[in-house]
């Protein structure tokens, strides 16, 4: 089984995509690191041999941030940008989209479920 960046690939699946299961790598950037360690794409993670495993999770711990630093890094950008009192950090506060969305009729994901308001009823007076 290869553990890399304590994260446990996929057997049965290709390097290319057993890679994207690490937080942080997509399939550009997976592509790349195949690429410059003369990796077939088209291996599954099962056969890849030790040596090849170690030298993924090399390249993936001296050239990138993945996992836990890399959601460190984008919490703490995060936690600046609310400290800052900036625009975006107050939608961040504020639990609103960020990057420009609507809002009057769409965005229920980051503002999640509707609340129902609750109308009082008109009393009315008897003579």
């Amino acid at each position: 089984m290869a553990r890399i960046s304590g994260v446990d690939l996929p057997k049965h699946k290709r390097v290319e995509i057993g890679l994207t299961y690490i937080y942080g790598i997509g399939r550009s950037m997976s592509k790349s690191i195949l690429s410059k360690l003369n990796i077939n794409p088209d291996t599954k993670v099962d056969q890849l041999s030790e040596t090849e495993i170690n030298s993924i999770r090399q390249i993936i711990n001296t050239e990138y941030k993945v996992e836990g630093e890399l959601r460190t890094d984008i919490s703490m950008n995060i936690k600046r940008l609310m400290d800052l009192g900036c625009y975006r950090g107050l939608r961040h506060r504020k639990s609103l989209p960020v990057r420009g969305q609507r809002t009057k009729t769409n965005s229920r994901t980051r503002k999640g479920p509707k609340r129902s308001t609750v109308k009082k009823k008109a009393v009315t007076k008897k003579k």
